[in-house]
């Protein structure tokens, strides 16, 4: 459950979003990335009202302008790595057109951003469903950068990495996010990884609902 009587996330801000388990993170990367609607207040996202949408609207909104790393990665399993990471592009024309301008195609695109992650070529023709935990990590972070969304969300997204894959992954999402002035809410238990961003907020401190009450 979740009761924030205000967030504020600005254009092209990195912030580094902490709490413990069952304090409505998840919950609130879903409401922000359009995935669920609030069952009272408002969610404005790029000067649209998200709870004023119709379902298919509000996702028709959500693949225009939100990239989300998904915990459990949500990757199509019988999918090659290639089309799961060129998906959001079938389903936005204006991600296709903004990967075209930027890179002379969608194919491309994805072959570059999982490059930049350490993927070998070999694996692009590879269903999903073959790869190793870390593999599929990083194919689903390269789906929610690719098209250049305006809001990225990431939830827990470098758990399955060892350090060099998350050293290469964080390099390649602050350095998108700055290319695309995108704003980047990260939700992550190693609080060491806090420093890299602009801003680390608690949700205990946004959400009431979690807060102990007081007897």
């Amino acid at each position: 459950m979740l009761d924030i009587p205000e967030f504020h996330l600005r254009r092209g801000e990195t912030l580094f979003l902490k709490g413990p388990s069952g304090s409505g993170k998840t919950t609130l990367l879903g409401l922000l990335g359009g995935v669920q609607k609030p069952a009272r207040g408002h969610i404005r996202l790029l000067g649209t009202e998200l709870g004023a949408l119709s379902a298919a609207a509000r996702d028709r909104f959500r693949v225009d302008h939100t990239g989300y790393i998904f915990q459990q990665f949500n990757l199509l399993p019988f999918l090659s790595v290639r089309a799961n990471v060129e998906l959001p592009c079938h389903f936005s024309r204006l991600r296709a057109e903004r990967a075209r301008q930027r890179h002379g195609s969608v194919e491309q695109a994805a072959v570059r951003l999982l490059a930049h992650l350490g993927l070998d070529a070999t694996l692009l023709e590879r269903r999903a469903a073959e790869l190793s935990i870390g593999q599929q990590q990083r194919v689903a972070a390269a789906r929610a950068l690719i098209g250049q969304p305006e809001l990225v969300i990431a939830d827990e997204p470098t758990s399955a990495l060892d350090a060099d894959a998350r050293q290469a992954f964080l390099d390649l999402l602050f350095a998108e996010c700055r290319e695309a002035s995108a704003s980047l809410l990260f939700v992550s238990h190693d609080q060491s990884l806090a420093r890299l961003f602009e801003r680390s907020l608690s949700l205990l401190e946004l959400n009431r609902a979690a807060r102990p009450r007081e007897i």
